[in-house]
């Protein structure tokens, strides 16, 4: 699931009153990948979700973003400020980075096809 669908999700559920239970069941899982951080912008609400989630798995859960922005950016992506230190603060300290440079696998690929079809 991605990142926006799984805080975007959280505003209905607030709304019908299954929020907790909504929470209850992402605290049963090992793990939760969040994909695409940053590719929009979270708003205050969202963020406090996003930072009680990582606060209640800090010590014995994990949690995984991918994001093409870099950690020291997300603050640009998240409304609330104070929020967003928040967050920095609970992944800089506990976090393993791992930085991917390089051409994108999806532009190697079309790089590919691209000279398959000239060669046909």
């Amino acid at each position: 699931m991605g990142q926006s669908q799984t805080i975007r999700s959280d505003r209905p559920l607030r709304q019908s009153g299954h929020y907790l239970r909504y929470r209850d069941k992402l605290a049963k899982f090992d793990l939760i990948i969040f994909d695409e951080m940053g590719s929009r912008k979270l708003t205050a609400t969202e963020a406090q979700d996003l930072c009680e989630i990582l606060e209640e798995r800090s010590s014995h859960k994990s949690v995984v973003f991918t994001s093409q922005l870099p950690l020291g950016h997300w603050s640009e992506v998240i409304a609330d400020t104070v929020i967003a230190d928040a967050i920095f603060d609970r992944l800089q300290h506990s976090a393993l980075t791992i930085e991917v440079t390089g051409e994108s696998y999806r532009g190697v690929k079309a790089k590919k096809l691209a000279s398959r079809k000239k060669d046909a």
